[in-house]
């Protein structure tokens, strides 16, 4: 098994020579969203917004969907700290890099975290935000006391993960198991293989909280009230610390909404975007 379990995008390599994978699709001349992928061993963007972001860029919109440094087919330096600042500044790397300019950012869990540090490093270059359960609004220890967290430090630190493992791993991010497909954990299970341990345990998320006043671009989030990951509460924070916000909580779901809602997601990003 190898790491072109999940199809090959396009590359580019940013000035720290560091080379970065992402996908394209939608017309040139399109606004553009750029969508940040999550954590956990085997993430990449495709895996993570395949059944998404087609139906952005069929309405219209330029997306592009980068794996993060770390992840997918990027690269994945041994030696780095895969701490909130680096991912930034990496993927700030490649929206340069591409010549883009007002983007939409759009990102679950550690993507969210990635793009709310984005809005507040560089907040004239972000349109809009779209949040799925971000990190980045409670202390490291929070997370850590939550149960899907605490079953995904364990099956990474037994060593490689089987495809068995791999979906048990991810039937702790839905509400409904059912919904873990077997395309997903093959491809999961294959990047696995090739992530340095650094990447998950030098990996910290500042608590934003105290600073998402700073946010004045249009905002939506989404929250899954059976999230594993990530605390309900930070739904409320987001929704009374952003001032432009709309925030969207869901029964029966748990830290991948893009997945377990993804027509009612996609048509609520859509009018969003049409909206703002």
């Amino acid at each position: 098994m190898s790491e072109t379990a999940i199809p090959e995008g396009q590359y580019i390599t940013t000035p720290n020579n560091l080379r970065l994978h992402y996908h394209e699709a939608g017309p040139a001349d399109g606004e553009v969203i750029v969508f940040f992928h999550g954590s956990g061993p085997g993430a990449s963007g495709y895996s993570n917004f395949k059944n998404n972001y087609p139906v952005f860029a069929d309405a219209g919109y330029r997306v592009i969907v980068p794996d993060l440094i770390g992840y997918g087919l990027s690269d994945k330096p041994e030696d780095a700290e895969y701490i909130n600042d680096y991912f930034v500044q990496v993927m700030h790397d490649l929206i340069m890099g591409l010549g883009l300019n007002k983007v939409t950012l759009l990102g679950n869990s550690l993507g969210g975290a990635i793009a709310i540090g984005y809005a507040l490093a560089y907040p004239e270059a972000v349109s809009r935000l779209i949040l799925m359960a971000p990190g980045g609004v409670e202390e490291r220890e929070a997370y850590f006391e939550m149960e899907g967290i605490k079953q995904m430090m364990s099956l990474f630190a037994e060593g490689p993960l089987t495809e068995d493992t791999m979906r048990r791993l991810l039937s702790l991010q839905l509400y409904n198991s059912d919904q873990v497909t077997d395309d997903v954990v093959v491809e999961r299970t294959a990047i696995s293989h090739t992530q340095p341990r650094t990447v998950l345990s030098t990996m910290r998320v500042p608590n934003y909280t105290e600073r998402l006043g700073e946010i004045k671009c249009p905002t939506l989030g989404f929250w899954g009230m059976n999230d594993a990951f990530n605390p309900t509460t930070g739904a409320q924070k987001i929704a009374a610390g952003i001032p432009n916000c709309k925030m969207t909580l869901l029964n029966q779901c748990g830290h991948w909404v893009m997945v377990e809602h993804r027509d009612y997601f996609n048509r609520m990003c859509l009018d969003f975007l049409a909206s703002n």
